[in-house]
């Protein structure tokens, strides 16, 4: 990897796994052995074995650099997560406090209801503001989930601009359940799937 051909700021991960990612705020106090032995751990890794997610099974493992983004209103890359069914938003979830490993999950509804549901991670112990772009992601949830019996669709929000993240079929392998257990049954029933036979 040509680390000189890259700027003072970019994130590193490859394309076939989840959380193997080095963000690198600052290339000139970059530490390139602990970067290179992360992305190597991380290429020798087939996602599919941890939560036999198909779609990881065959992909080519591939490393990509991105831009480094943050957001100067929030401080952070706070992540908005959709839960799309057929085409449809129907909740969505806030990652916040990432950057300093403290990782905080908050659930809304549509109406930027904040729900009383846990999952893995706490809730934030102060309040999420609204996103500026709040209407635009809807509408791009909408968008990009057509189609799909279901799909997570997350993005980001960088200086009142949103940024496509990833499209997400399996949210946390479909092992984590949520709290209260209530959220199990609502979140199943939003999801019709096809006759058998049909597409």
């Amino acid at each position: 990897m040509n680390f000189d051909s890259l700027p003072d700021q970019f994130v590193l991960k490859c394309t076939h796994d989840s959380e193997g990612i080095v963000l690198v705020k600052d290339k000139s106090l970059m530490d390139k052995a602990a970067a290179k032995e992360k992305i190597t751990a991380a290429l020798r890794q087939n996602f599919y074995y941890i939560g036999r997610e198909w779609p990881y099974k065959n992909i080519k493992p591939r490393i990509i650099a991105e831009p480094y983004l943050i957001d100067d209103e929030t401080g952070e890359l706070r992540d908005y997560k959709f839960f799309c069914f057929d085409g449809e938003p129907k909740a969505l979830y806030i990652a916040s406090d990432r950057s300093i490993d403290d990782v905080k999950f908050d659930f809304f509804d549509l109406d930027f209801n904040h729900l009383g549901i846990k999952q893995k991670y706490p809730n934030a112990s102060t309040q999420i503001k609204k996103p500026n772009t709040f209407d635009e992601m809807i509408e791009l949830s909408r968008k990009l989930s057509k189609g799909f019996a279901h799909v997570r669709v997350d993005l980001y929000e960088v200086n009142g601009k949103v940024y496509f993240g990833e499209l997400t079929f399996y949210h946390f392998s479909g092992f984590m359940p949520f709290q209260p257990d209530k959220w199990d049954k609502i979140f199943g029933e939003w999801l019709k799937l096809p006759a058998a036979g049909t597409t």
